[in-house]
């Protein structure tokens, strides 16, 4: 009978769980690793290359996690596999700080009082017209703009615009104060003939 060959085939494993379960945790395991060790910009997505990577790395790894299985039972343990790893993952690095910095990375600062640091741009990869790109995204029309730029752990940049000094703010104060006045003068002037 073909329909029941077919539900046989779409649910029958073709390994046996134990492995089902532990093929998508060692992957995930070796991944994390090698994220970590290739850096975040792996995970920032800041250009084509390290999309096309990505995608290319989820297939290259597919083999690995579903193994000679193809059936829906064997996907939807790779899958909860998957989901469970992370899970325990994410909850045990929440209560152990110091590993959770030593997996997800530290911080990079890549500007800092408004000067680029161009070595940490070098030992990350990533170019200023990136980081350009970067800012403008986040609403900065150019670098000039940014007081402290940082790579996060989890390979976003955050962007800190630049205060106005004391010093600039009672300048502007000052100007302000000086059209108001010019304003009142110039008005004062265009009555004086109409009164007259």
């Amino acid at each position: 009978m073909p329909d029941a060959r077919l539900w046989a085939d779409m649910f029958h494993l073709g390994v046996p769980v134990l492995e089902k379960l532990l093929r998508p945790v060692i992957v995930y395991l070796v991944l994390i690793g090698l994220l970590r060790l290739f850096g975040k910009r792996e995970l920032a997505q800041l250009n084509p290359f390290d999309l096309v990577v990505l995608l290319t790395l989820s297939n290259a790894v597919q083999n690995a996690i579903i193994g000679d299985d193809n059936s829906v039972t064997g996907g939807v343990l790779g899958a909860l596999s998957l989901l469970l790893i992370n899970w325990v993952v994410v909850r045990f690095l929440y209560r152990h700080e110091t590993l959770d910095r030593l997996v997800e990375g530290e911080e990079d600062v890549l500007v800092e009082d408004g000067k680029i640091r161009s070595d940490h741009l070098d030992r990350e990869t990533i170019t200023r017209a990136e980081l350009e790109t970067a800012a403008r995204k986040q609403g900065f029309a150019s670098l000039a703009e940014v007081e402290r730029a940082v790579l996060e752990p989890g390979g976003g940049i955050t962007f800190v615009g630049r205060k106005p000094k004391p010093e600039e703010t009672r300048h502007n104060e000052l100007l302000d104060r000086l059209d108001a006045l010019s304003r009142e003068v110039a008005a004062l002037r265009h009555r004086r003939p109409n009164e007259a």
